[in-house]
């Protein structure tokens, strides 16, 4: 199956009731939009992208998830997960992003996108769909879907073929690097030769990570 762009989706900041927090302005609830969207350094047009520091950004610009993920998900919770419910702007289809590489570049409409990491879940997450344990099941799970840097802004739309036009050659997959960074630490210094295509502001502290486990 020739892969695709299943769904495009953005949100507005809402407010999201945490148990134990209380309420925080949160944009995961995106939903599927109609037509061409423009696809900028800094996301989807008419997305909003509430913290920064953790989503969001020149590295983590748009993030995809599978459809085929999706629908594990669904048969292991008995739920629809319709296109946006993992806050995702794009839904993808025909394509293994747990084994995408770090560097990656994809054309998605007219834009260029590069893989940059992988997704890690959150409260808000957990809290958006009600499940508990969710963020421990969703990282033993394994398949968190891909953030994206725009390397050539451009427009998408609903049905556009996803085309991966170049991959290094290093190995480093989404799958490794989400374990790496998350449940498998002393893997870390495998991502030494994805170093650079990792969101910049999570460069420098996963350099000083890996050198811990590297230097003497």
């Amino acid at each position: 199956m020739t892969a695709r762009v299943e769904a495009v989706c953005v949100a507005a900041a809402g407010v999201l009731e945490i148990p134990g927090r209380g309420p925080t302005r949160s944009a995961i609830d995106k939903r599927p939009v109609p037509g061409r969207v423009a696809v900028g350094p800094l996301g989807l047009d008419g997305d909003t992208q509430v913290n920064r520091k953790h989503h969001g950004g020149e590295g983590q610009a748009v993030y995809a998830y599978a459809g085929e993920d999706a629908a594990w998900w669904e048969r292991e919770l008995g739920r629809d997960l319709p296109a946006g419910r993992f806050g995702e702007n794009l839904r993808t289809a025909g394509i293994d992003l747990t084994a995408a590489l770090l560097g990656e570049c994809w054309e998605v409409g007219t834009a260029l996108v590069e893989v940059t990491a992988p997704r890690t879940p959150c409260a808000k997450f957990q809290a958006y769909w009600g499940v508990p344990r969710l963020v421990r099941r969703f990282t033993g799970r394994g398949a968190p879907g891909a953030y994206l840097r725009v390397l050539r802004p451009g427009d998408v739309g609903a049905g556009d073929p996803l085309t991966v036009v170049s991959r290094p050659d290093h190995g480093v997959t989404i799958g490794l690097a989400f374990r790496a960074l998350l449940t498998e630490r002393d893997r870390l210094p495998e991502l030494l030769p994805a170093l650079s295509a990792l969101p910049h502001k999570d460069q420098p502290a996963v350099a000083e990570a890996i050198a811990a486990r590297t230097t003497p």
